[in-house]
């Protein structure tokens, strides 16, 4: 067999049949997903969902919102953090294109467009999504919701700690660094003074004192590898039998974990019973970071038939 060269440049051809396209053989996962999604009738679902967000016979036509949702499980399944990701690696293969249902001769959706409509759709939306999904789930029998884990992360928000304000006088970063030095005597600073000057001091800063004007719901909070960001807190509930997700919220940064736990097994409880099972969460698996006597008591409140602290580092289970 001959040995095969790669040309240094090669000119596009300036027609080219369709027919003669590269055709992708399809991934096994997404192809048993879309026969799955469209034997729920999930697109005509999410378009009926979606249809009083739109404006008909205004402009042209949308990117089609099972598209976008199936982009957005994309994002999941791959374990991609942003939109761009998820636009580039939709963009990029032969078998995400056929599952999204775009033809090569055409573009997939950037991500702008994957803005433009996260913008437009509320939580509401999104939230109904993901129920309509557990409900499939259940009917396909790969809902437990038994054994239940709970464990969080922090997100780093879009906002820049360098931006963020006092709250009691809208003073930036600089301006409150120059009224330190003139309580030391230290009139009309340079930049350069100002930036040595705080260099050297020692810095603590309190969500009760500054906040982001651009997103004031972010919370200042160290990140594990001991950076200081705004940032909000993500926690998941999963069904440990089956790792599905039955709860996920989104909450300020600077509540502990064993002041969310409580809420994430209600939150897990209310997906399981509006996915239409009629099984109780019967025990909760956390890391030692949700251990606290007074979220055990609580859940001790809500009838939780047991409760027994592990060892630490092992998890919570409750009840059972």
């Amino acid at each position: 067999m001959a040995m095969g060269r790669r040309p240094e440049q090669r000119q596009a051809d300036l027609w080219i049949a369709t027919t003669d396209l590269p055709q992708s053989p399809g991934h096994v996962f997404y192809d048993k997903l879309n026969r799955l999604l469209a034997e729920a009738g999930f697109d005509r679902f999410v378009e009926a969902l979606c249809r009083p967000h739109y404006a008909d016979g205004v402009g042209r036509e949308s990117i089609p919102p099972g598209t976008y949702f199936r982009m957005l499980f994309v994002g999941y399944f791959e374990a991609l953090d942003s939109q761009r990701a998820i636009a580039w690696r939709c963009s990029d293969s032969f078998s995400l294109r056929a599952f999204l249902g775009i033809p090569l001769t055409e573009a997939t959706p950037d991500h702008s467009s994957l803005t433009v409509i996260r913008q437009r759709l509320p939580l509401a939306v999104h939230e109904q999504v993901f129920s309509f999904v557990l409900r499939v789930a259940q009917e396909k029998k790969l809902l437990g919701g038994k054994t239940v884990a709970v464990d969080a992360t922090t997100l780093e928000a879009n906002a820049a700690m360098r931006t963020i304000v006092r709250k009691d006088t809208g003073d930036d970063w600089k301006t409150y660094v120059k009224g330190l030095m003139a309580e030391q005597g230290i009139e009309n600073p340079t930049d350069e003074e100002v930036r040595r000057f705080d260099k050297k001091r020692k810095k603590k800063v309190s969500n009760k004192e500054w906040e982001s004007p651009t997103d004031p719901d972010s919370r200042i909070t160290k990140m594990k590898d001991s950076r200081t960001h705004l940032a909000y807190k993500a926690e998941h509930a999963v069904d440990l039998d089956t790792e599905f997700v039955l709860a996920a919220a989104v909450y300020t940064a600077d509540q502990a974990d064993s002041a969310t736990l409580v809420e994430s097994v209600f939150r897990a409880q209310f997906g399981l019973a509006g996915a239409g099972s009629t099984q109780e969460i019967e025990e909760v698996v956390a890391d030692k970071g949700y251990h606290k006597a007074e979220t055990l008591a609580e859940c001790e409140h809500f009838n939780t038939p047991d409760v027994h602290p592990r060892a630490a580092g092992q998890g919570i289970p409750l009840g059972g």
